[in-house]
C-alpha cells in the first residue's frame, strides 16, 4: 500500500545521489541510536546538535523522515512545539550555505533516472501521480509516473517549453512539450498520442499538476537554450552548430533536424566530391549552390532557385541533388531530401525550418495535376516569407520567412513558358542529357556520400564565423555582380549567380584546395537574358507563333473554311479581341499585363487610350488587336554575348 506522506517534511535530495526506499535492520538500529540521546529544551533553542543529528541522514528519504518525526516528538515532551518549522529554517540555512538552497517537502518517488521534485499536495511514485484526500481515499491523476526534468527556452523567440518525462510499459519516454498544451485542458488531451494516460475527465487535473509541480520548482529544474529550426540565429551562432541547444521544434521536423550531422570520413566524401567537380561543370555549380546558402542571409541576398531537368533518364540529376545534400548531413531520400509531394504550407514550413540550410526537393513530376501542370509555384519559396495565417483564438500565426538556396530536380522546367518575369527570374534552369551528364557513375558516388557526408558544410560555416572573412565574401561577391551585370542578364540572375560563385570561392579555399574555381564563363552560359526573362516578351513571341500556326483562320474566302480569328495585312495581323484574350489565357498570359507590354514596346497599333482597333472582317465591324508581325531576321544573340564576361579580366582571381 503506498504510504501517506505530509506536507511538512523535509527531504533534500542530490540529483546525482542515489536514492534509497527501502530500510532494513541496520537501518532501524541507526534510527534508534539517533534517538536515543535525550536533548533538554535548552538543546532545542540554543544548539545545533537535534538539528545536525537528523540532517546527517538527509540523504536517506525514509529514515529522515522517520527521525523528523520522532524528535519532533521528544522536541513537544519537552515544550518545544515548533521542532519541524525550526528545523525546516535550519536545512534553509545549511543549503545557503553550501548555495543549493533545496528544500523538498514532498518529493517525488519513483525509481528512474530523473531528479527529485517537491510534489506539493500530489504524491508522485511508481504507481502514477494521485491525491490523498482527508478521507484517505485516492484520487488518481494519471496511471503512471509523469515530471518536467527541465525548461527549455528558445533562443530564437523566447518561448518556454517543458521537457517531461513520463513511464508507460516499463520504459522512460521524454518528450518536449510547450506550455500552451500541458497549461489548457482542452491542448493536453493531445498527448493521449504519445502513450499518456489523459482523458476528457482527467486532463482540468493533469494541467493543474504541471501549473503546482514547475511553480514548486522553478529554482531547481534546469533552464537550456533551445532551438527550433536551423541556420542563423540571432546571438547565438549557426543551429545545429551551437554547444548545448536542445531542439525544441515541431515533432515532424525532428527527422531533418537529426540529418544535418557528420559521419564518416572527411577526406573518402572530398575525395568523390573534387572528382564530380572536375568532371562536370554542372555538378560543380550545384555543389556550390548547396554552400551558397549560408551566404544568402549574411550577404543581405534572396533565396533562388537552381533547377536540373531533362527526359533522359540516368544523367545523375538525383545523385547530384544528394552531393548537395551531403555538404549538410545525410543524403539519403526522406530524411534531408524532400520531394515535391506537398502543400504550399508545407513548402513554406520545411523552408522556414531549414532558414538558412538550401532546401532540396526532388522529382517535379510528382507536383502536376492530371493534365500535366505542375502545380508548383515559383513564387511560394522565392520571396523569402510565407503567407500570414490567423490562430484559432483569433491571433496571428508567426509569419515563416527564409533566407537560402532552393535545389530542385526533375523532367521538365520549373517555370513554364507563361510564367511571370519575377518567377523566371530567380530560377537558373540547368538542362540535362545524355551527352551532358552531371554524375558519371552515380552508384559508386551514392555509395559513398551515403556513408560520409555532413563535414564541409561546418567547415564552410566556421569559415564565415569572423567579421573579418564576411566582410571579405561581400567584397567578392560585389565584384562577382559587378562583372555579372554588364552581360546580358538581369540583376536578379546575376545575385543568384555572383552568390554561387562566392561561395565556391570559399568552398575551394577551405574545402577543396584544388585551385579550380567556377568561373563567370562557366555559370553564364545558364542565365537567363533579359529578353527571355520578360514575360512581355515572351508572350509577344507565343502570339507570333499563334498567329503563323492558325495562319488559314486568318485567310478570306475559300482558303479558310471554318473559324475565323482576323486577318493579316502586310507586317500586322489583325486578331479579333475575344480570340486574343482566349489564346494569350489558355496559354497562362494575363491579357492586360500583355497588352500593356506589347503597347508600351510598339508591338501593337492602338487607337487612342485603347489597345485595340476597329476593323471589319466579313462585313463586320469588330475590335481588333493589330499585332506587329517580327522581321524575317530574328534578333540572333552572338556566341560572346551569352557567355557574358570573361573570367580572365576578373581582379580577384
Amino acid at each position: 500500500m503506498m504510504r501517506e506522506r505530509h506536507s511538512d517534511d523535509i527531504i533534500d535530495v542530490d540529483a546525482n545521489e542515489e536514492k534509497h526506499f527501502d530500510i532494513d535492520m541496520s537501518d532501524a538500529e541507526a534510527v534508534k541510536t539517533a534517538v536515543a540521546v535525550k536533548y533538554t529544551k535548552d538543546d532545542f533553542l540554543y544548539t545545533e546538535k537535534p538539528y545536525e543529528a537528523i540532517y546527517d541522514y538527509k540523504n536517506d528519504p525514509f529514515m529522515h523522515n522517520l527521525k523528523i518525526e520522532q524528535m519532533a516528538q521528544q522536541a513537544a515532551e519537552v515544550g518545544v512545539k515548533t521542532f519541524k518549522g525550526l528545523y525546516k529554517n535550519y536545512v534553509k540555512m545549511r543549503e545557503m550555505q553550501r548555495g543549493a538552497n533545496v528544500i523538498i517537502n514532498n518529493p517525488t518517488a519513483f525509481s528512474g533516472p530523473y531528479m527529485q521534485l517537491d510534489a506539493g499536495k500530489y504524491n508522485v511514485d511508481d504507481g502514477g501521480v494521485y491525491l490523498i484526500d482527508e478521507s484517505g481515499n485516492y484520487h488518481v491523476i494519471c496511471h503512471h509516473p509523469i515530471i518536467p526534468f527541465e525548461c527549455l527556452q528558445n533562443i530564437d523567440t523566447g518561448e518556454e517549453k517543458l521537457n517531461i518525462a513520463y513511464r508507460t510499459r516499463g520504459e522512460w519516454q521524454e518528450k518536449v512539450v510547450s506550455k500552451e498544451i500541458l497549461y489548457n485542458s482542452r491542448n493536453i488531451s493531445q498527448l493521449v498520442k504519445c502513450g499518456v494516460d489523459v482523458s476528457s475527465e482527467t486532463a482540468k487535473e493533469l494541467v493543474s499538476y504541471f501549473q503546482e509541480i514547475e511553480s514548486l520548482n522553478r529554482n531547481s529544474l534546469p533552464l537550456k537554450r533551445s532551438v527550433g529550426r536551423l541556420g542563423y540565429i540571432n546571438g547565438a551562432g549557426f543551429s545545429p552548430y551551437v554547444e548545448g541547444l536542445t531542439f525544441d521544434g515541431e515533432q515532424n521536423y525532428s527527422t531533418i533536424f537529426s540529418a544535418i550531422k557528420s559521419h564518416g570520413s572527411y577526406e573518402k566524401w572530398k575525395k568523390v566530391a573534387i572528382d564530380c567537380r572536375r568532371k562536370s561543370v554542372i555538378a560543380k555549380i550545384f555543389l556550390a549552390a548547396s554552400f551558397a546558402s549560408a551566404l544568402i542571409q549574411p550577404l543581405g541576398g534572396l533565396p533562388f532557385f537552381v533547377h536540373l531537368w531533362g527526359v533522359d533518364s540516368g544523367t545523375g540529376k538525383t545523385v547530384a541533388l544528394m552531393l548537395a545534400a551531403s555538404v549538410w548531413g545525410t543524403p539519403e531520400m526522406g530524411e534531408y531530401i524532400q520531394t515535391f509531394n506537398s502543400t504550399v504550407v508545407g513548402h513554406e514550413r520545411t523552408a522556414a525550418f531549414l532558414n538558412s540550410l538550401p532546401f532540396l526537393i526532388d522529382e517535379l513530376q510528382l507536383s502536376k495535376d492530371s493534365h500535366g501542370r505542375s502545380r508548383f509555384d515559383v513564387y511560394q519559396l522565392a520571396q523569402g516569407v510565407g503567407r500570414s495565417r490567423g490562430t484559432k483564438t483569433g491571433g496571428i500565426e508567426r509569419t515563416p520567412t527564409w533566407r537560402n538556396t532552393i535545389l530542385t530536380t526533375g523532367e521538365s522546367p520549373i517555370v513554364g513558358g507563361s510564367a511571370g518575369a519575377g518567377a523566371v527570374n530567380r530560377v537558373i534552369d540547368i538542362e540535362c542529357t545524355a551527352n551532358n551528364i552531371v554524375i558519371a557513375d552515380g552508384m559508386a558516388v551514392s555509395a559513398v556520400i551515403k556513408q560520409n557526408y555532413g563535414f564541409a558544410g561546418r567547415e564552410f560555416v566556421a569559415k564565415l564565423s569572423s567579421q573579418k572573412a564576411l566582410t571579405m565574401a561581400q567584397e567578392v561577391y560585389n565584384d562577382y555582380f559587378t562583372k555579372l551585370c554588364k552581360s546580358d542578364t538581369t540583376e536578379k540572375q546575376a545575385m543568384a549567380a555572383a552568390m554561387i560563385l562566392t561561395a565556391d570561392m570559399i568552398a575551394e579555399a577551405s574545402v577543396f584546395k584544388t585551385n579550380e574555381p567556377l568561373t563567370i564563363d562557366d555559370i553564364s552560359r545558364y542565365l537567363q537574358t533579359k529578353k527571355s526573362v520578360s514575360a512581355g516578351e515572351r508572350g509577344y513571341q507565343y502570339m507570333c507563333d499563334w498567329v503563323a500556326s492558325n495562319s488559314k483562320r486568318f485567310a478570306t474566302g475559300e482558303d479558310n473554311n471554318g473559324e475565323v480569328f482576323g486577318l493579316i495585312q502586310g507586317d500586322f495581323a489583325y486578331i479579333i479581341r475575344s480570340k486574343f484574350d482566349e489564346a494569350a489565357s489558355k496559354q497562362g498570359f494575363d491579357t492586360r499585363a500583355l497588352l500593356s507590354w506589347l503597347k508600351s514596346n510598339g508591338k501593337i497599333l492602338v487607337r487612342g487610350r485603347n489597345n485595340t482597333r476597329g476593323k471589319r472582317i466579313g462585313g463586320v465591324n469588330v475590335e481588333c488587336v493589330v499585332l506587329r508581325l517580327p522581321d524575317e531576321t530574328p534578333d540572333y544573340y552572338t556566341e560572346e554575348e551569352m557567355r557574358g564576361t570573361d573570367i580572365s579580366d576578373f581582379g580577384i582571381l
